[in-house]
């Protein structure tokens, strides 16, 4: 709970803003709370000059995560002990997956049982929840390569390098060191070189593109939580998720919220009270712009009942879908937008988005459809897609443990997904190539296979997958011998390095890989991290010709930062009758939640649950890996 000292305020103030009651004596008067934020004050404009005092601040676990995260990046760039800079950069990933909120927690002393977490970490965990800041952390933020943290983020440059470009020419943020690129002054700094020079302008470049947008699996929660908010006023008859988000894009710029009542002014009340809402940008009677604490904007929007399904449609888009969709009309005589269907002057529909479709013979298309990519044509000709959804998948494919860099056994990722639903989960850590993540030697991995059949003995009506995800060397062959390798349910094989080969080499790489016999699954197929790295250069066309002439299965990698396929390789794949396999990559319990955005994916890319290999049951699906 934040509390608030006004300590300068307007001469008359309106008791609605108050809430007595409260058992407190300040100065010998009656204490009293405010009942809405200090921000929604300002703009009533009941305040105008004030102070804040944050007594108590209750750190979400993003935020403590993302804390540890900066905690980790400015050791690494100072050059301090590598252990110490993982001990921060695990902790970051286990508080940030957990499934409960750390504030929440009442016996703090449990902070020391989480997976990584040591006795000098929790003190500092302890403090964050129970005061919102952390003073070793704000001495570490007063160092000069503090704000040097943001070259991370830059594809190929380390916290040497981001060191480096400090010391020798005194660049500490992105726009001088884009600058310094392009005159080519980094070229010559050890060890950098033209090459890695224009590496790293290319990545600033792709940093500073993503910037204003948010990763889909960062945003959806949030904006879920604001929607699970306002489905609480009473004026509100429906509510939704519009624009981008709605249609499940991978990045989004802000959050589209589009409800219908019959007293807006009351739901636009509401909405601008929301704790969320650090700042109100505007407030009208049928759109009001919030911004919330973590920086994004959210725009709700108002209509009447008889508007609903139409203003949906419209503000769902895209607008190239929209338009396609209103020509269908005017060739009927129609006129469609945000309020209904029209003809002439008078309103024959609107109220649902299938009233739109049914007006120009279309059939409801699905919110990830709609990108004009030849939806509005398969609607006409009755080819829509049946798509997979959620409760198609029937298990993971790729899962880690804390046997190498995941936060939890094998049997706790299994309770957790067989909580899902699910039948089947396959372990797959990593194997000895990456060594950065303890790697499974063959014998450790002769180790885990014998724990998951003991676990597979006494679990019911579930099965473990003994797997492995198998590094692919430069030359396409395997990290690990065949004959290690044949005894395992599944084995998943994907690239962790030497990203610059050209994309012949890299073509031949994945191709010798998906031509080796012991592989079912090529995983994250492009290795491309969403605003962080792009995809390698591969021909996906002969990559997925040679998955077709093996049987081999591409992944569709659901975590948020990868997405890999994309809808649009994902179609492709369909099209050439390869199937995927959507999988989660999770190196933690609460991560399994993360296959609703490979589903949502997938959807994006028309796939059908035909397409995809982990919506066969159990049998089916051990009878398909032959084993």
């Amino acid at each position: 709970m934040l509390a608030y000292i006004v300590v300068s305020l307007n001469f008359f103030w309106p008791w609605d803003i108050f809430t007595p009651g409260i058992d407190r004596k300040i100065m010998g008067g009656p204490c009293y709370c405010l009942k809405f934020s200090v921000e929604h004050l300002l703009w009533r404009g009941e305040i105008s000059i004030y102070e804040l005092n944050d007594l108590t601040s209750i750190m979400t676990n993003q935020e403590i995560a993302k804390v540890l995260d900066h905690i980790a990046k400015i050791l690494s760039i100072k050059g301090e002990n590598p252990f110490k800079v993982r001990a921060y950069s695990k902790a970051s990933q286990v508080i940030g997956s957990l499934p409960y909120q750390l504030s929440s927690l009442e016996d703090k002393a449990k902070i020391t049982e989480l997976p990584g977490i040591g006795q000098g970490i929790a003190k500092k965990l302890i403090e964050l929840t129970e005061t919102g800041k952390l003073d070793y952390y704000e001495d570490i933020k007063k160092s000069e390569y503090a704000p040097l943290t943001e070259f991370l983020d830059i594809p190929g440059m380390g916290p040497r390098h981001a060191r480096l470009v400090y010391d020798e020419l005194g660049i500490n943020n992105l726009d001088e060191l884009r600058r310094a690129a392009e005159q080519g002054r980094l070229r010559h700094l050890h060890g950098l070189g033209q090459k890695l020079e224009s590496n790293i302008l290319q990545g600033i470049r792709q940093v500073q593109r993503y910037k204003e947008r948010y990763p889909l699996a960062f945003i959806y929660p949030r904006a879920q939580e604001i929607l699970e908010q306002m489905k609480k006023v009473k004026q509100i008859e429906m509510i939704t998720l519009a624009g981008s988000l709605r249609r499940m894009k991978e990045t989004i710029a802000d959050v589209d919220i589009l409800a219908s009542s019959n007293a807006p002014e009351k739901v636009m009340a509401a909405f601008v009270s929301l704790p969320q809402a650090k700042r109100i940008i505007a407030k009208g009677k049928t759109k009001s712009s919030i911004v919330t604490g973590e920086g994004f904007q959210v725009d709700l929007r108002v209509v009447p009942p008889e508007s609903y399904g139409a203003a949906s449609h419209y503000f769902t888009g895209s607008k190239a879908h929209n338009i396609k969709v209103r020509s269908l009309g005017m060739k009927k005589g129609l006129k469609i937008n945000e309020y209904g269907v029209f003809r002439k002057e008078r309103q024959i529909a609107g109220r649902t988005e299938e009233e739109i479709f049914n007006a120009v013979d279309l059939p409801y298309i699905p919110p990830e459809l709609r990108e004009d990519a030849g939806e509005v044509e398969a609607g006409l000709e009755g080819k829509l897609p049946d798509l997979v959804a959620l409760q198609d998948i029937k298990g993971d494919l790729h899962v880690h443990s804390n046997w190498t860099d995941g936060n939890n056994s094998i049997e706790e990722m299994a309770v957790a997904a067989r909580e899902l639903g699910y039948e089947y989960l396959a372990i797959c850590d990593h194997s000895l190539g990456l060594s950065v993540a303890r790697g499974l030697t063959p014998e450790r991995l002769t180790r885990q296979a014998g724990e998951i059949s003991g676990l597979n003995k006494k679990l019911k009506d579930f099965r473990v997958l003994s797997g492995i995800e198998v590094d692919i060397k430069a030359n396409g062959e395997l990290d690990l011998a065949e004959d290690d390798l044949r005894s395992l349910d599944i084995v998943v094989a994907a690239v962790h390095s030497k990203f610059k080969l050209s994309e012949g080499e890299m073509t031949k790489r994945l191709i010798r890989a998906i031509e080796n016999p012991v592989v079912h699954i090529i995983a994250h197929p492009t290795g491309r991290l969403i605003g962080k790295r792009e995809p390698y250069p591969v021909d996906m066309d002969k990559v997925l010709d040679a998955c077709k002439a093996n049987g081999k299965v591409l992944e569709l990698n659901a975590h948020p930062e990868r997405l890999d396929l994309s809808d649009l390789n994902c179609r492709k794949a369909q099209d050439k009758g390869v199937l995927i396999a959507i999988s989660t990559d999770a190196h933690a319990d609460s991560q399994l939640e993360l296959m609703k955005f490979g589903v949502a994916t997938a959807r994006r890319g028309w796939i059908e649950p035909r397409s995809v290999i982990n919506t066969l049951p159990l049998s089916r699906l051990l009878t398909r890996l032959n084993r």
